[in-house]
Formats: C-alpha cells, sequence, structure tokens
C-alpha cells in the first residue's frame, strides 16, 4: 500500500475504523471520512499516526451532496488524489415490516448507502481513472442473503449498492479500476451489539462466541483484512466479485434475526 492514498467513509468506528487502521499499517495514506463522531475519528487519526502511519479527518456525511462534492479535493491537497475507496458508511433500518414502512424510510436508506457513494464515486472517477490500478471496495451485508423480515429498506439499498458496484466493475475495468464487495454477517461492532439486544431476547455479542463458527462472532479485523487483500497486488486480477466474511454461515437464528450487524 505503500505511496497510495486510501478513503474510507465512516472509518472513524467500528468496521470502518479496522480498515482505516488496517491499510494504514500496510502503507497507506489514508482519509478517515467521519458523520458527526469528531473525537472518534481524531482517535483513529491518533492511532495511526502513533503506529507510524499518516491519517487525516475529514467531515462529510455521504448523503450531504455538497460535502460529498467537495471531499476529494480536500483530501487530495492533504495526502494525495484517492486512489482506493473504501466505501463502508452506513446506516441501521427502523426494522418494519414491508407494509408498515413508509417510503421515506427506504428513500433515506438509499441516500445513505446508494446514491451518497454513487455520487463520492463520481467525484474520485477523475482521480481513480488516472492511478493505472486504483480500487473501489463496497462494504455491504450478508442480509442481501438472508432477507429476514422487518429488514426490508436495509437489504434493498445494500442490494442496489452490490448491483450499481458490480456494473462499474465492468464499466471501469478498461481504466485500470477495479471494483469488488466485501459482505460481512454479524460482526462485534456497537451496531452489531444494538442488533442483538433487539433480536436475540436480550443477548449479548459476547454470549453469542461459542455459537459462531471459529468460536466467535466475526470482528472488525476480519473484514479488514479482507478489504486489504481486494486492494493488494494479490488481488491484481480480481473484480467484480462478492466476498462473504461469515466464517462459512453462523448460527441460522441470528442470520434470519439480524441479517448481517455490521
Amino acid at each position: 500500500m505503500s505511496g497510495r492514498t486510501a478513503l474510507v467513509t465512516g472509518g472513524s468506528r467500528g468496521v470502518g475504523r479496522a480498515v482505516a487502521l488496517r491499510l494504514a499499517a500496510d502503507g497507506a495514506a489514508v482519509a478517515v471520512n467521519y458523520r458527526r463522531d469528531a473525537d472518534a475519528a481524531a482517535e483513529a487519526v491518533a492511532a495511526i499516526e502513533a503506529a507510524g502511519g499518516t491519517a487525516r479527518a475529514y467531515r462529510a456525511p455521504v448523503d450531504d451532496p455538497d460535502a460529498v462534492a467537495a471531499l476529494p479535493a480536500l483530501v487530495r491537497a492533504d495526502l494525495g488524489p484517492v486512489d482506493l475507496l473504501v466505501s463502508n458508511a452506513g446506516t441501521a433500518s427502523r426494522g418494519t415490516a414491508v407494509a408498515d414502512t413508509a417510503d421515506e424510510e427506504y428513500l433515506r436508506l438509499l441516500r445513505v448507502h446508494v446514491l451518497g457513494p454513487l455520487a463520492l464515486v463520481r467525484a474520485l472517477l477523475p482521480d481513480l481513472r488516472a492511478a493505472g490500478r486504483a480500487d473501489v471496495v463496497v462494504v455491504s451485508s450478508a442480509i442481501v442473503d438472508a432477507a429476514p423480515p422487518g429488514g426490508a429498506a436495509y437489504t434493498m439499498a445494500k442490494a442496489a449498492l452490490e448491483a450499481a458496484a458490480r456494473t462499474l466493475a465492468r464499466e471501469e475495468r478498461a481504466h485500470g479500476l477495479r471494483v469488488n464487495i466485501v459482505a460481512p454477517g454479524l460482526v462485534a461492532t456497537d451496531m452489531g451489539e444494538r442488533l442483538v439486544a433487539a433480536t436475540a431476547g436480550g443477548a449479548t455479542l459476547a454470549e453469542l462466541d461459542a455459537s459462531y463458527p471459529f468460536g466467535r462472532v466475526a470482528r472488525p479485523e476480519d473484514v479488514a483484512g479482507v478489504v486489504a487483500f481486494l486492494a493488494s497486488a494479490d488481488a491484481g486480477y480480481v473484480t467484480g466479485q462478492r466476498l462473504l466474511v461469515d466464517g462459512g454461515g453462523p448460527d441460522s437464528r441470528i442470520v434470519a434475526a439480524s441479517g448481517g450487524g455490521r
């Protein structure tokens, strides 16, 4: 990753933070994007710098078109042109049934998970195309496979993101841009903890470890390792692919309840 500049959306916490730290450890300069938690973003940057890496924090909600349009120039001025985008920022749905979900809930999820990320990709395309080797890795969810009750808005948004990513992979291949999808199952993050509390009878993530593959729920670092692989030279001939990060399939009861939980 030496000499590369990575932009990680939602990079201040959870999976995004782990991805930012991993890419920085591998040598990339990292732009840590965040929505509102400036302290968490600053802490992520401090952790990267303490380990000898380079990072800066940038506030830009992905559903704010003006902030997204301005972001590439800000990162370019500080760290150089972006040649690796990890589209990780996301938000949970309210968990209502299809019959009870208003249009605005679907639109809210689509703005965060699909329309905002695509606007950012469009803003970054000149730099990505000029890089020779560039990567977009979108973080989706195993919920696309599970399609659990109460999860239509989230599932639809992630499915649309995946469809756009696969299309982009074919359209931009001639420019040296690789586009791939990482789809985690349940991950030990704040969001994962809330999902489990809401859907598994008040259980905690720690209580679920024993019932999961390899004796634990996935950690953010498990997802970060897959992202780092997809952006590495070892994945230079890989594009348009979707990698599940779920240990081969967790407890079916939790899949049905949470459908992922990134």
